[in-house]
């Protein structure tokens, strides 16, 4: 017996190298989700990972840097805020 295939439709997903975290910090929107600031998930908006082991969306941590108060401290833990990482997409 023979088959033969017509036609084949290929599905994908994709995911980010995940945190233990599964949300981000700030928006608390999934890191596989879009920001409040993003139309897509991708890389237009990346994770990005700081030297406390906190992992937030790209814009949600840069506004939340540039805020007067957060004096350039994470938001979760309150330590300077240094990037680490930049979690790619797989």
């Amino acid at each position: 017996m023979k088959v033969n295939i017509k036609s084949w439709t290929a599905v994908a997903a994709w995911r980010w190298d995940m945190p233990e975290d599964d949300v981000c910090g700030i928006c608390r929107s999934p890191y596989d989700s879009t920001c409040s600031k993003c139309k897509y998930p991708g890389d237009e908006c990346p994770l990005l990972w700081g030297e406390c082991n906190h992992c937030f969306h790209a814009h949600c941590i840069f506004v939340w840097i540039r805020a007067e108060t957060s004096h350039g401290r994470c938001p979760m833990c309150r330590q300077e805020w240094k990037i680490v990482a930049k979690v790619s997409q797989d």
